[in-house]
């Protein structure tokens, strides 16, 4: 070793010399003052006797052996020993707490507190809320301006947002409460809104699928029509393959494999049913028959009469207890998420699960869209895939429940829900009766108007194009209702119900023709677009903009 290597680090004083600056070094620990004089000696507060080696005995007495020191070279602790201090025995860690054992090593008694099976704090009447909030700071979904703020990249006009959907759709008062844009968002940042509206719920990543899938926004429905149809098919999803006027029987004969009477059930089926029962009569057979293992239909609030909600019956009771039909849109297609309805579902693999799905023509046109490609809808996903069977409702216009209930019968005609038995468009009247079915309404459905949903108007599809199966009340006589077949797994269905049927020919065909023209008629004068079956499924949002004077890239402007 060099003269340097055992000089003092320079400018450091030895421990107790005075500094330059009258300082003094304290001594380090383990430096005592034996006769306990001097009040700058740091005390040693853990002392372990023994030989010079380390080997020894513990404060209790006890033989440390071969323990080793912690190795900080000074305190004289062994790891793992518990130390004396002013006569009471201390953790070994430094923590100061009183070690439960004895002089002798022993355990010494010790209670043991229950742990508590009650919540530590009830929070269902006092949601927790957030602390520490710095003033001004907003926790709500950011807007779009925060893009803007993380980088200076220029969005191109064809990249569409929520925001555009809003803007032209929901905000304009033409979404028809389909819900697709809610099923095609892949990143689930799409909800339903207590106004039964879409509504973003978390921040939008900008991949356009809720404006191509929409039907009044980016998805040209008819052209639609013709990929489901065929390319040699420009009026719809084929032409139909046969049609019918056709009702419950007298006897449905239920596969339960037995041979009792099934009167009863064909009676409470008719009783329940819409018109003839057809649709009830439909899934009850396809689940019995084991092909579906579910179909979503509406039922009606537990907390708003005669208000629609989706509902996923699994069971002929659960189909003839919804039978009915109602004039408010439920979404369907927000609520495909099968985990919601896990319960409900037998245990097999989501890509097993065979489901059916009862609604207007437009959320048919929507599930056929989303269908066609190969892309991931988020918690949809599943559901979209399970979809086999569809039936399309007949249907000119749809109607806000809140308008027509709440404005149009309470408010207007003085009739409250709670007398409402039964409702129904036919032969274009509205039509209400009481639970003894006696009439209450019978007014043209025109004087409902200020109720319609106003994107109804630019809407078609008064038959279902896309659908398998197309029922409704149009061409038929009291009691019967109108099939359409249109696709081959349309015929499996009608071929598994028709022997529990009464049927004939569909009655006047002409009446159905003459309601669709009307529909295309009244579709022509609304829409803000040309209607061109031939031209590209989706409609750019710049498009959209030039033909309807919508703000072209809202989303700048934080809408």
């Amino acid at each position: 070793m060099t003269e340097r290597d055992t000089d003092p680090l320079p400018r450091v004083p030895e421990s107790g010399d005075e500094g330059s600056d009258g300082a003094s070094v304290p001594p380090t620990s383990g430096a005592r003052d034996p006769a306990g004089t001097d009040p700058d000696t740091k005390p040693i507060r853990y002392r372990r006797t023994g030989d010079a080696d380390g080997a020894g005995t513990g404060t209790d007495g006890s033989d440390i052996g071969d323990r080793e020191a912690c190795g900080c070279g000074s305190c004289g602790c062994g790891d793992g020993v518990s130390k004396e201090i002013d006569g009471s025995v201390v953790a070994a860690d430094g923590s100061g707490g009183v070690v439960n054992v004895g002089p002798d090593g022993d355990l010494g008694n010790i209670a043991f507190t229950e742990p508590s099976i009650e919540p530590t704090q009830d929070l269902s009447d006092d949601p927790a809320e957030r602390v520490g909030v710095p003033d001004g700071v907003e926790l709500e979904t950011p807007s779009y301006s925060i893009r803007s703020e993380m980088n200076d990249i220029e969005t191109p006009d064809e990249k569409t947002w929520f925001m555009e959907l809003d803007a032209a759709v929901i905000d304009d008062g033409r979404c028809i409460q389909c819900g697709t844009c809610v099923a095609a968002c892949p990143s689930d940042s799409i909800g339903i809104g207590d106004d039964d509206l879409p509504e973003l719920v978390k921040m939008c990543t900008g991949c356009s699928l809720c404006w191509d899938f929409c039907p009044r926004g980016g998805l040209r429905y008819e052209r639609q029509w013709t990929i489901t149809g065929g390319e040699d098919n420009v009026k719809g999803a084929s032409d139909p393959i046969t049609e019918f006027s056709a009702k419950v029987g007298s006897s449905w004969q239920r596969n339960t494999g037995t041979t009792e009477s099934s009167q009863a059930p064909a009676r409470e089926t008719r009783e329940n049913a819409q018109d003839g029962g057809v649709v009830t009569s439909v899934l009850s057979h396809l689940l019995e028959a084991g092909e579906i293992d579910g179909a979503l239909i509406a039922t009606e609030s537990d907390d708003e009469p005669w208000k629609a909600e989706s509902f996923l019956a699994t069971s002929h009771e659960e189909v003839v207890a919804n039978a009915g039909s109602f004039y408010n849109q439920t979404m369907a297609l927000g609520n495909l998420d099968l985990d919601r309805w896990a319960e409900k579902l037998p245990d097999k693999p989501a890509e097993e699960i065979s489901l059916a799905l009862v609604g207007t023509p437009c959320e048919i046109e929507g599930i056929r869209a989303l269908q066609d490609f190969e892309w991931e809808y988020g918690s949809q996903e599943s559901g979209v895939r399970a979809i086999d069977y569809t039936i399309a409702l007949m249907c000119t216009k749809n109607f806000n429940y809140h308008r027509l209930i709440g404005e149009q019968l309470e408010e207007k005609r003085g009739i409250s829900t709670d007398e409402i038995g039964k409702m129904d468009v036919l032969h274009g009247d509205m039509i209400v009766y009481d639970h003894e079915g006696e009439l209450l309404v019978e007014e043209d459905v025109t004087e409902f108007h200020d109720a319609t949903l106003k994107g109804c108007s630019e809407c078609a599809d008064f038959t279902g194009y896309c659908a398998d199966l197309t029922v409704g009340s149009v061409g038929s006589s009291d009691e019967f209702s109108s099939v359409i077949v249109r696709t081959e797994r349309g015929m499996d269905a009608w071929e598994l119900t028709a022997p529990d049927l009464e049927y004939h020919d569909l009655e006047d065909r002409s009446a159905v023709g003459k309601l669709q023209g009307w529909d295309k008629k009244q579709a022509f004068e609304s829409l803000e677009r040309p209607f061109d079956p031939e031209a590209p499924r989706f409609i750019e949002y710049t498009d959209h903009v030039e033909n309807y004077g919508t703000t072209l890239n809202p989303h700048e402007s934080d809408h």
